[in-house]
């Protein structure tokens, strides 16, 4: 009887595993590890640093922002290095000067507004609210300029037929128009004040329409004016003063003949 041969059942393919990857060299994952420690040190250090930067100038008195000297345009409160601040302009009737020297030459500090343009509406209503209030606002000592990038002959025609009583700044190259702030981009002057006193501390520095910016000086005005003992106050304090000295003139006398 002949004998049946079964055919044999083929194994299935064995699984195909992963390649392992290469774990990094001992070496070489130690110096990661190494340089992401060096990292966070760095960023918490430099962390510290500004806070101990912070913590020192406050207690120093310092400013969190930066002096208005060192570039920036100056905000009220700042004070300001006069001797270089805004380059060189030139007044209406064609005097080079600048703002140090206007600076020096007044009693108590200076006021410049700015204008777009010599001449038209707006700068017109502006200049003639100036001249109508200068005595007021000239009070505690304050000198008053007009400011624009108008032309020497533009500026002269400009205050001789409105008859102003202060001299306009002529600033065609915005140099001063821009230490300021006030210089409009890319070209053009914007509507503004600002103030400055004998120290170089900016008082007012801002951009407003004609009877914003003559408000502005008019506050400054009242303030000093109130900080100012008025002549009845300074003969009440004289006269108590001298009434104290008799009684201690009386008292000593009266100790003497004891």
């Amino acid at each position: 009887m002949p004998v049946e041969l079964r055919k044999r059942k083929e194994a299935p393919p064995a699984p195909v595993r992963p390649a392992k990857k290469k774990a990094p060299a001992k070496g070489k994952k130690a110096t990661s590890e190494k340089k992401v420690v060096e990292k966070v040190q760095e960023a918490v250090t430099e962390q510290v640093e500004a806070v101990k930067d912070a913590v020192v100038g406050k207690t120093n008195g310092e400013s969190s922002k930066p002096a208005a000297a060192t570039g920036g345009v100056p905000n009220a409160g700042d004070t300001i290095d006069l001797t270089a601040f805004g380059g060189e302009v030139e007044t209406n009737d064609g005097t080079k000067t600048t703002l140090a020297k206007l600076v020096e030459e007044s009693k108590a500090g200076v006021v410049l507004f700015t204008y777009p343009k010599a001449s038209t509406p707006g700068c017109t209503t502006q200049v003639c609210l100036f001249r109508d209030s200068y005595e007021p606002l000239t009070a505690t000592g304050y000198s008053i300029y007009g400011l624009s990038n108008d032309s020497p002959k533009a500026n002269t025609t400009f205050k001789t037929k409105q008859k102003l009583p202060y001299t306009l700044l002529c600033d065609p190259a915005q140099s001063l128009i821009a230490a300021i702030g006030l210089k409009k981009a890319p070209k053009g002057t914007t509507r503004g004040v600002f103030v400055v006193d004998k120290a170089g501390t900016v008082l007012a520095a801002e951009a407003g329409g004609p009877a914003a910016t003559v408000e502005v000086v008019r506050k400054l005005v009242d303030e000093d004016e109130a900080a100012v003992p008025t002549v009845g106050e300074v003969k009440k304090q004289e006269d108590a003063e001298a009434a104290e000295t008799a009684d201690e003139v009386a008292d000593t006398a009266a100790k003497v003949d004891a």
